[in-house]
Order: C-alpha cells, then sequence, then structure tokens
C-alpha cells in the first residue's frame, strides 16, 4: 500500500519485473510500489490471516507491515526476491501480534474444505464441518513458530530454504519445526483418519 501522499503520475507499472519496480520505489515512485503491493498484497494477507484467525487483526497487521517495507525500501538490498523479503515483515509482524496475545488463537482462515457436495448426506457435510474445526484448534495449540512454518510450507507453498529466509532461521530449525507441527497435527486428527 503506498503512503497517503500521491506522486506525479509516471510511466506505467504494469508488466515490469520486481527488481525493475523495487529500484523505481526505492526511488519515490509510489506507482511502482503500489504495483508491487497489488502482486504480493493479497499472498500477504492470506498468509496473516491464516497465522493470526482473526481478518481486521491481519489486515491491520499487512497494512503496518506494507508500510514499514515502503520506509525500509531504500535499504533492500537484493540478497532475496522482494516477495520473499516481504513475507519475512509480514511474518514477523503476525508472529509479534501473536506473541503479545499468549492466549490460544482460533484459526477460522486456516483453510475450509470444499463446498459440501449437495447430494452429500448431512452426516458427511456435518463430519466436514467437525474435522475443519477439529484441525483449527489444533493448530492453534502449535507454538507461533511452528504454525508460521507450518502455514509457509503446507499453505503457501515455499521451500525449506525460503521459510528459512522469511523467519530468520536456519532451515534445519525450519524442518524441525515443520516436522514437530506435523506430528503433533497427526497425534490430534488421528481419529479422522
Amino acid at each position: 500500500m503506498p503512503p497517503p501522499h500521491p506522486a506525479a503520475p509516471g510511466p506505467s507499472a504494469d508488466g515490469l519485473p520486481d527488481p525493475v519496480l523495487v529500484a523505481r520505489a526505492a526511488d519515490g515512485d509510489q506507482q511502482s510500489y503500489a504495483e508491487l503491493m497489488r502482486r504480493h498484497a493479497p499472498r500477504m494477507l492470506a498468509l496473516a490471516t491464516r497465522l493470526l484467525g482473526d481478518a481486521a487483526e491481519a489486515e491491520d497487521d499487512v497494512q503496518e507491515a506494507c508500510l514499514t517495507a515502503w520506509r525500509h525500501l531504500p535499504d533492500f538490498r537484493g540478497e532475496a526476491a522482494f516477495g520473499t523479503w516481504l513475507y519475512r515483515i509480514v511474518t514477523n509482524r503476525c508472529l509479534n501480534t501473536l506473541r503479545a496475545r499468549r492466549t490460544e488463537v482460533p484459526l477460522e482462515a486456516a483453510g475450509e474444505p470444499a463446498s459440501p457436495d449437495p447430494a452429500a448426506s448431512p452426516e458427511r457435510a456435518a463430519e466436514s464441518r467437525a474435522s475443519v474445526r477439529d484441525l483449527r484448534a489444533a493448530l492453534a495449540t502449535l507454538t507461533p513458530e511452528q504454525r508460521a512454518c507450518w502455514v509457509l510450507r503446507e499453505l503457501h507453498g515455499l521451500s525449506y530454504d525460503e521459510i528459512a529466509e522469511v523467519t530468520g532461521t536456519g532451515e534445519p530449525a525450519v524442518r524441525g519445526r515443520i516436522f514437530r507441527a506435523r506430528r503433533q497435527l497427526t497425534e490430534v486428527m488421528a481419529p479422522w483418519r
């Protein structure tokens, strides 16, 4: 999300690769930054919603993360892709929010199953809703760090290297967190197998 004061219109940012847009945005081109946000903000909002379980809180954290990215864009060295850098900012912001809460978080946005088949039985639809409810509860028992790694891997498809970059940890730590999260989720969800 660009800063509140619009700049004079410049050349169109549509179709330009991220590194070009980042360079232009770092020089103050708000249109280029707006294009970067148009490309990346939906994934960041999905991540934040899945981590926090609250859409309004997720929007606030993503908006703050986007403002942080805008302020620090001149410091961006391009060692990672812009999207990875933005994932890191959003993830850290959400982890700070979760740590500040220190309470159990319902994860309504952890992912809904496909809509029940209209021809399916009411019993099957009820089972589906109950399994999603239990998965949300199980995800809420993970540490914020485990939850972040699991969501980034399982729901956003990031590689272990990318998750390590996003979370600022090593790949072995990421693998360990995902392994423990999977083990814990498998134990809790065992009745649903």
